[in-house]
């Protein structure tokens, strides 16, 4: 089924976690745009982690390094959204290129998340 030989993407290098303030910046790497089925899980756990231990988690996915997305990445993306909610935390968005901008509003999840153009934009709105 899942060709596990090829390790291609590296779901620990292929995310960036970093601290501001009290909001995580979640950076994805451009491999996340061919994220296999098989890596969700180990990409869920290096991003879902640092969430648990936080007791409301603000979240900003910093989606500026990466030109489109798949299923593979909403699916990681929701689950994010799913625990952070279930801890009265936000998680938004930003930087999103056209293409995933318009993937977003197909898919009608521009409504769950907040959508900024830039990493300071979403950072400000979090703190607010």
């Amino acid at each position: 089924m899942f060709d596990t030989e090829d390790d291609s993407i590296d779901p620990a290098e292929s995310f960036e976690l970093k601290w501001q303030g009290s909001c995580i910046v979640v950076i994805p790497a451009a491999s996340v745009e061919t994220m296999r089925w098989d890596l969700i899980e180990p990409a869920a756990e290096i991003i879902l982690g640092p969430l648990k231990e936080q007791k409301v988690p603000m979240v900003v996915f910093d989606l500026s390094n990466v030109a489109y997305f798949g299923s593979v990445f909403l699916a990681l993306l929701l689950r994010c959204h799913k625990l952070v909610k279930s801890r009265g935390g936000e998680l938004v968005l930003c930087g999103p290129s056209a293409m995933a901008r318009e993937l977003l509003r197909v898919t009608s999840l521009d409504t769950l998340w907040a959508i900024y153009d830039s990493r300071e934009e979403a950072l400000t709105a979090l703190a607010a």
